[in-house]
């Protein structure tokens, strides 16, 4: 059974609540921004790598091809100027329609027949629930094995973008495009060069070097899950990755899709080793009462405080938005892979958490599947590579294209990924994702044991089955 199928077998993939939408909406908007403001070297928007020519299409003047998607202002534009290379090339017209409402607009579109030819889903989520009503137009299985040799971790980006349509039958529908990295840990490099700390390349060496920062009279992390009503969340993505780097893909996918207890022994263990870190009172700054109090725009500040309060701090790519002001990111701030385990490293690899916009057809038409064969050659992710707000998977960009350092290093991460996920608690239904879950980590850094939070969370599964 497949990981995307598994997760909609019991209707995970249903709409979850407000708060649930609110976490991944704002998260991923801030990431695309963040990625947008760190761009500092403008480069041309029809370059393409020394590695490979320029993308030469078929004459298809006269067909147009509609796409709507969530993809709005600077992330609009960079879209556009993809689309305006596959123009040129070919002679047919791209007609794209954003919209801060597409995922509801896109649900009464394909159910009122008059869909686009391709939707922009911003998670596999809606995706799987317009497969399963045979919404969606399999992109094949040729599209599929380009996926799999093209894209680091390739398997990886074929599950996500594989669903179970009206009979069952598993297809190939999303074509993923424009990504993003949760897997970092940021620091200040100075604070590390006055210190003679190197950057861990192991969860082993990450535990040694936070454990001499204590013994050095420091502290190594700042920790904070506060946020308001979602107040929790960002000890999720601490688990979720843990999952990866302790657990095969499978583990992973059955736990997300509840065919794995929450109060499994594997996930109680991932839950523990955040504690680790987390309800460590040496390790975090304020002490473990202060994890769950601290809000995580706050958490970061510590890095910058004069001795620094902290040295080391987990988050997403969009955290720079939240640095004081007048830092400058690959400068005075700095991030590393968050490492795997070396005791795992042979069975799985570099594990890689974060997120991405995937296309499906909706529509089918000879100029809407030659669009998906464009976006498969290198010029069309270098194009928006360059205009910042973009990272891919793919193996044959150019990584010089991207705009800044920060991104290339960024976009290195994915193609050493050995497996790719979506942050788990977005896939899971909303009562558990943006509710037991995120609630009961807060109940857990308070003093509960992982046994109870684990035990409370799959309780809370169960009754909404």
């Amino acid at each position: 059974m497949s990981m995307i199928k598994q997760l909609t077998k019991k209707g995970v993939f249903l709409a979850g609540t407000a708060l649930q939408s609110l976490k991944k909406n704002t998260t991923n908007r801030l990431m695309n921004a963040m990625l947008a403001a760190l761009a500092t070297v403008a480069l041309s928007s029809v370059a393409h790598a020394g590695g490979h020519s320029a993308y030469k299409g078929p004459d298809l003047s006269g067909q147009t091809v509609t796409i709507a998607g969530p993809w709005l202002t600077a992330d609009e534009e960079s879209f556009e100027a993809v689309t305006a290379a596959f123009e040129k090339a070919t002679g047919a017209k791209i007609e794209y329609a954003g919209s801060d409402s597409f995922e509801q607009q896109i649900v009464i579109d394909i159910k009122a027949g008059s869909p686009p030819n391709l939707a922009a889903f911003p998670q596999p989520g809606l995706a799987a629930n317009m497969a399963a009503i045979d919404g969606l137009v399999p992109l094949g299985d040729d599209t599929a094995a380009w996926v799999r040799d093209n894209y680091a971790a390739g398997q990886s980006w074929v599950d996500l973008g594989t669903y179970a349509d009206k009979s069952g039958k598993d297809q190939f529908y999303g074509f993923f495009y424009n990504v993003n990295v949760k897997s970092l840990v940021w620091y200040v490099p100075e604070n590390f060069e006055a210190d003679g700390y190197e950057i861990p390349k192991t969860m082993e060496d990450l535990i040694a070097l936070s454990d001499q920062i204590v013994k050095d009279g420091g502290t190594p992390w700042c920790i904070g899950l506060g946020s308001g009503d979602a107040t929790g969340w960002p000890a999720t993505d601490w688990v979720e990755d843990i999952m990866l780097r302790t657990q095969t893909p499978d583990v992973y996918d059955g736990w997300v899709a509840n065919s794995i207890k929450f109060n499994d022994p594997r996930v109680i263990n991932a839950i523990e080793t955040f504690g680790q870190f987390a309800k460590n009172n040496d390790y975090v700054e304020g002490g473990t009462r202060a994890v769950g109090a601290t809000d995580f725009r706050d958490s970061p500040q510590g890095l910058f405080s004069v001795p620094p309060k902290c040295y080391m701090h987990r988050q997403a790519s969009f955290i720079p938005a939240f640095f004081p002001d007048g830092v400058q990111v690959g400068t005075d701030a700095d991030f590393f892979y968050f490492p795997p385990f070396a005791s795992k490293a042979s069975q799985l690899g570099n594990p890689v958490l974060g997120g991405g916009t995937l296309l499906a057809m909706t529509k089918d038409s000879p100029a809407t599947r030659e669009f998906i064969r464009f976006l498969q050659h290198p010029m069309s992710h270098e194009i928006w590579m360059a205009r910042a707000g973009f990272l891919t998977p793919h193996k044959g960009v150019n990584l010089d294209k991207y705009s800044s350092e920060i991104l290339r290093k960024q976009g290195e991460i994915l193609l050493n990924a050995t497996t790719f996920r979506f942050d788990g608690s977005d896939l899971m239904p909303g009562a558990i994702g943006a509710g037991s879950f995120w609630s009961q980590m807060v109940f857990y850094v308070s003093g509960a044991s992982a046994q109870k939070v684990a035990d409370n969370i799959q309780n809370s599964w169960d009754s909404i089955k």
